[in-house]
C-alpha cells in the first residue's frame, strides 16, 4: 500500500514538475517582450504621466467598470446569448502590390483590424501590422476572420517608420515587427515598448521612444506627432508600465490621425484644436462592450470624436479582421454608417489592401458587409 501511494506521490511530483517546466519555458519566451529597466525606466519616471508607478490618462480609466471581473466576464458571456461574432464567409480584400506603388502618391491601404500601410511625402508608414493569423501568444486563440490575412513578410517593401500604438498583442505582434526587422529603418513608440524592440534585436539607433505631445521630425516634410489616448497597456500580467499613444502624421499637404486603441475622451477635442483639423482619421470603432466601456468607443462615439478632431474624413478600425468582445462582428460597421449620416465629415469604408488615394477626397465604397452573411 505504501508502495502504491509512492507511486502515486511519484507521478504527481513528476507531473507537476513537467507544468512547471512548461510554463516557465512559456512565460520565458521572448515573445512577451521586456519591461523597461535603467535609463529607459528612469526615462519613463520623470514623465508627467507616469504615476504612482504606471501611466495614467488624465481622467480615472479603470479596464473594468465597477462591480466587474474577468471571471465574472467570462461566466455571463459563457451563459449569453451568442451574437455571431466571426462571418460565415471570407471578408472581401484585394491584394494591391506594395513594392509597384510610386512613393509620390500618398495614400492609405488598411490592412485589417488597426493596421495601416500609409505613404506621405514620398515616405513608407508601417502601423500596427499584425500579418499573422492570430492576436494572441498563442496561434490557436484570436483568430483571424477567413480572407483577413493576405499579406505576409515579403509583401512589404523596405519601411521607413513603423509606429506602434501600444504593447498589446492584436497591435504589437512578435512574428510580424521580427520578420520585418531588416525592412525597417526607424522605429516610433511609446515609452517603454521600445524594451521590448531592444529584447528582439532591434539596434538602439533605430529605436524613438516618445511621450504624449513629443514630436519627431527624421525629415523635413513629415512631423510625428506621439499624442494621447485613453487606454491601457500590458503583454502578460503587469498593466500600465509601458505608454500606450496615438499619432498625428503632419506633412504640408495632408495631416492624418491615427487613434490607437481607445475610449472617449477630452484629448480628442483637445487635439483637434491643436492641429486645426484632419484630413483624415482612424478610430476605434469596434471590440466595445459596456463593461469597459472606458477603454474602447462605441461606433457613436467613434463619429463624436471624429467630430471633435474636426475631420474631414474617417476610417473605422479596430473591426473586421478579429473577434475581441461578444457584440456581432459587423455591428460595428452598421452602427458606424447610420451614425455618420448626418455628421461633418466623410465616411470611408474600403474592403482590405483597398488604396485610398488622399489626393482624391470624394471617393466613395460599397457597404461590403451587408453581402457577408
Amino acid at each position: 500500500m505504501m508502495k502504491k501511494r509512492y507511486k502515486v506521490a511519484l507521478l504527481f511530483l513528476v507531473l507537476g514538475i513537467g507544468v512547471l517546466v512548461t510554463a516557465c519555458a512559456t512565460f520565458n519566451s521572448p515573445q512577451f517582450g521586456k519591461l523597461p529597466e535603467q535609463a529607459h525606466l528612469k526615462r519613463i519616471q520623470r514623465s508627467p504621466n507616469y504615476i504612482n508607478d504606471e501611466f495614467a490618462y488624465p481622467e480615472p480609466t479603470p479596464m473594468l467598470r465597477e462591480g466587474e471581473s474577468t471571471l465574472k466576464i467570462f461566466w455571463n458571456n459563457f451563459w449569453a446569448e451568442k451574437q455571431q461574432t466571426k462571418p460565415h464567409q471570407a471578408i472581401p480584400s484585394v491584394k494591391t502590390d506594395l513594392h509597384a506603388l510610386n512613393t509620390d502618391q500618398d495614400v492609405v491601404i488598411w490592412l485589417g483590424h488597426s493596421a495601416y500601410y500609409i505613404q506621405l511625402a514620398g515616405k513608407r508608414i508601417l502601423i500596427d501590422p499584425v500579418l499573422s493569423d492570430h492576436a494572441a501568444p498563442f496561434s490557436f486563440l484570436i483568430k483571424a476572420f477567413d480572407g483577413t490575412t493576405i499579406y505576409q513578410a515579403k509583401d512589404i517593401p523596405e519601411i521607413d517608420y513603423l509606429l506602434i500604438s501600444h504593447d498589446h498583442y492584436d497591435h504589437l505582434d512578435y512574428a510580424t515587427v521580427t520578420q520585418l526587422k531588416d525592412k525597417i529603418k526607424h522605429v516610433i513608440v511609446p515609452l517603454g515598448v521600445g524594451s521590448h524592440f531592444e529584447h528582439w534585436g532591434y539596434p538602439l539607433e533605430k529605436i524613438h521612444e516618445n511621450d504624449w505631445f513629443d514630436t519627431l521630425t527624421l525629415d523635413p516634410n513629415l512631423k510625428i506627432h506621439t499624442l494621447p489616448a485613453r487606454h491601457y497597456s500590458g503583454r502578460l500580467f503587469t498593466r500600465n508600465k509601458a505608454l500606450w499613444a496615438s499619432y498625428a502624421l503632419e506633412t504640408p499637404k495632408q495631416k492624418i490621425y491615427f487613434g490607437g486603441d481607445s475610449g472617449y475622451g477630452s484629448h480628442f477635442k483637445t487635439i483637434g484644436e491643436k492641429f486645426g483639423g484632419f484630413d483624415v482619421v482612424m478610430l476605434d470603432s469596434g471590440q466595445y462592450d459596456p463593461r469597459w466601456s472606458l477603454i474602447h468607443m462605441t461606433p457613436e462615439e467613434a463619429v463624436q470624436a471624429a467630430t471633435d478632431l474636426k475631420a474631414k474624413a474617417l476610417l473605422p478600425m479596430h473591426i473586421g479582421r478579429f473577434t475581441l468582445s461578444p457584440h456581432a462582428w459587423n455591428d460595428p460597421f452598421k452602427r458606424v454608417s447610420a451614425a455618420s449620416k448626418t455628421a461633418p465629415f466623410q465616411l470611408l469604408t474600403p474592403i482590405i489592401g483597398q488604396p485610398v488615394l488622399l489626393d482624391q477626397p470624394f471617393q466613395q465604397y460599397s457597404s461590403w458587409w451587408e453581402e457577408i452573411k
